[in-house]
């Protein structure tokens, strides 16, 4: 630990305690004693005074003298709590207004260790945010979306203030919230923070204090004031997950959030400005619910200024695989394993399937045929069960299924023997060659069919 004090009786006091609590302590008196011990040590721990006889204490916290992991807590004399504040924001943890007893060093440390570990959490759980949204797939299907995406992120750069709300509409797994993280990590407010709330799992007394805080003694647990989530959100992004799960009286809160940039806590009478982002999103086209009276209209019409609708799964037909493909590489790097890839067999059981829940739905199958599978063989997706299909053809659409009404496969076959026999100018051997049948199969079709699937019945050598 590094201790920085010019008084030599107090220096010896704080040293004593220290070492009593089993510290290594360096002690030095000038603000240049300090500089020479940090370039060549590094500490756990500094306490240091502010008001030294060759400078200031905040001079070393200004040039970045101290490792990123070396907890500062600064002293000061009465008085000087803005210098104490200046060197907060400067990265100490905490500091102690002179005079102070001894006693309270074990609880200033405690608190600049957790305010640290806190830091590096948030630093982690913003990395992993970023990797998440930095490496969305949008594919093919996804070319209007993304279109859309670039032209909302260009008006939101030319703003930088007052940004319009964005709502993303699609069922259940098809990537809403990562979309919503995506659009806050690549707009202007990226180095802001994100605040995510579902709003379906608030319950609905708890709701508009949580989004809007409340005052002390607007209830009778309100011991203190306490802020808001659309406040804690200023000047950054607040993600409204599930938005119309609201009563219709938060909902009008909302509005006027969105609206007016302001907001007013339960127990208050102060309007609060507050700017932040909104974007929203809803598994459930918010339209159909302002039909049925379900959600607000006068809510909608501000929210729908810049709407996203995601497409299920089943609708991405093309994209299936790149997208299977993709969260195998993130999710191999995440379990540390070497790079895996797709057995043919395991392709055509994805493409067969309905996808009910979604890229959650297919994410989490590759991730349990990544943990069972043993992490080498290619991965052949048996878990999903019944037998694999045939790849399918490359001139068939994959997101394609039989229509529940049905459809005469008699006239698909011969259509495509008509669709041959025009390509082959009517060479019947050549056409059989290319629909992979015998010349004997295509003349029964013909004569079954009629003039109308082939005329000019042409057997020339092909």
């Amino acid at each position: 630990m590094l201790l920085l004090e010019d008084d030599p009786a107090l220096r010896k006091r704080l040293a004593a305690h220290l070492r009593g609590l089993e510290a290594q302590v360096s002690e030095v008196g000038r603000v240049e004693e300090a500089r020479r011990l940090l370039r060549d040590a590094r500490f756990d721990f500094a306490l240091i005074d502010l008001h030294l006889p060759d400078g200031e204490g905040l001079e070393l916290l200004r040039e970045g003298a101290f490792s990123e992991n070396t907890g500062v807590v600064v002293m000061t004399a009465f008085g000087g709590v803005k210098k104490a504040v200046e060197a907060m924001r400067l990265g100490a943890g905490d500091y102690l207004a002179k005079p102070f007893e001894v006693e309270e060093l074990p609880l200033a440390f405690l608190r600049c260790r957790t305010t640290r570990i806190a830091a590096r959490r948030e630093e982690y759980r913003a990395e992993q945010i970023a990797g998440e949204a930095d490496g969305l797939f949008f594919g093919e299907s996804l070319a209007t979306v993304r279109a859309q995406l670039d032209a909302i992120l260009t008006a939101e750069r030319r703003l930088e203030h007052g940004l319009p709300p964005v709502l993303i509409e699609g069922e259940t797994g098809t990537g809403k919230s990562a979309l919503a993280r995506w659009l806050h990590r690549q707009g202007p407010r990226a180095g802001r923070a994100l605040i995510t709330v579902n709003c379906a799992a608030l319950p609905e007394t708890l709701a508009e204090s949580e989004l809007f805080g409340y005052e002390r003694g607007a209830f009778t647990d309100a011991r203190q004031a306490r802020i808001g989530l659309f406040e804690a959100a200023d000047g950054g992004t607040l993600f409204l997950d599930e938005i119309a799960t609201l009563s219709a009286a938060t909902q009008a809160k909302v509005l006027t959030a969105v609206e007016g940039g302001t907001v007013r806590r339960l127990g208050g009478t102060k309007e609060i400005s507050v700017d932040a982002r909104v974007i929203a999103a809803s598994n459930r086209p918010l339209a159909d619910m302002v039909q049925q009276g379900a959600f607000r209209e006068d809510l909608y019409q501000r929210l729908n200024l810049l709407r996203v609708v995601l497409p299920p799964l089943r609708e991405r037909g093309s994209d299936i695989l790149p997208l299977a493909r993709h969260l195998l590489s993130r999710i191999a790097a995440r379990h540390r394993l070497p790079h895996l890839r797709l057995a043919p067999e395991g392709e055509a059981r994805l493409v067969a399937q309905p996808w009910r829940g979604n890229v959650r739905e297919l994410d989490h199958e590759i991730e349990r045929a990544v943990i069972f599978g043993g992490g080498t063989a290619p991965l052949d997706f048996a878990q999903l069960g019944g037998a694999a299909a045939a790849p399918a053809a490359p001139w068939r659409n994959p997101a394609w299924t039989l229509p529940e009404s049905g459809f005469s496969i008699d006239a698909v076959i011969d259509a495509l023997i008509a669709e041959a026999l025009r390509e082959t100018g009517h060479n019947v051997s050549a056409a059989a060659r290319r629909l992979g049948v015998t010349r004997e199969f295509v003349r029964y079709r013909l004569g079954q069919s009629g003039p109308a699937v082939g005329e000019g019945k042409n057997d020339s050598p092909g």
